[in-house]
């Protein structure tokens, strides 16, 4: 689910973290069911108030579940548990030290296939396009990367998954025994706790 939060002044807040203080109004992360919501003033029904919505709200929302999963992966890198490139990724299912993949948007199917078929009983994102997953490592594009086991991992294919939900052609892929079971509304109507 995605949270937003009223802010001082009335405005509807994204909160994509979901850690700003206040109540919160949850959606189901998809840019159709955010879009319906601002349409018919969900968030001002469940908020119980009126609501200023800023323009353009579902692109930000894209772009701060952007920013979050490059934040994580930047984090991962620093701490030596995330690796880029075809061959590195390849080592890293091998001997067992991958716990969550993700391709680039933009790349190559056949690689993704590839990586994917390798590490089968792993989670894989294609959310990210190659520029942004290649600023993380400070290169121009990376189309691979590895993500150890472990909370890291875990958090960054709950935000991917909230990210295809706003991008174009965005997938994640997860086993079957570890997908998780939705929470979302199947109306995609706006909650509030």
């Amino acid at each position: 689910m995605l949270r937003f939060v009223i802010g001082p002044s009335g405005e509807l807040i994204p909160d994509v973290a979901a850690n700003l203080p206040g109540r919160g109004l949850w959606i189901t992360p998809r840019r159709d069911v955010l879009e319906h919501a601002v349409a018919k003033g969900l968030f001002a029904r469940a908020a119980r108030r009126p609501l200023a919505l800023p323009a353009g709200l579902g692109n930000r929302v894209e772009i701060l579940l952007a920013r979050c999963c490059c934040d994580l992966i930047g984090l991962a890198r620093r701490s030596g548990l995330a690796v880029a490139g075809f061959d590195k990724v390849c080592e890293a299912i091998r001997r067992g030290r991958a716990g969550a993949l993700l391709s680039a948007i933009d790349g190559a199917d056949d690689g993704r296939g590839k990586i994917q078929a390798l590490g089968r009983d792993l989670p894989i994102a294609a959310v990210l396009t190659g520029a942004e997953m290649g600023a993380v490592f400070g290169r121009d594009r990376v189309v691979h990367v590895a993500l150890g086991s472990g909370s890291l991992g875990s958090r960054l294919i709950r935000d991917a998954e909230k990210l295809a939900g706003f991008r174009s052609g965005a997938t994640v892929d997860q086993p079957v025994e570890t997908a998780r079971a939705g929470s979302a509304r199947p109306d995609g109507s706006v909650g509030a706790r």
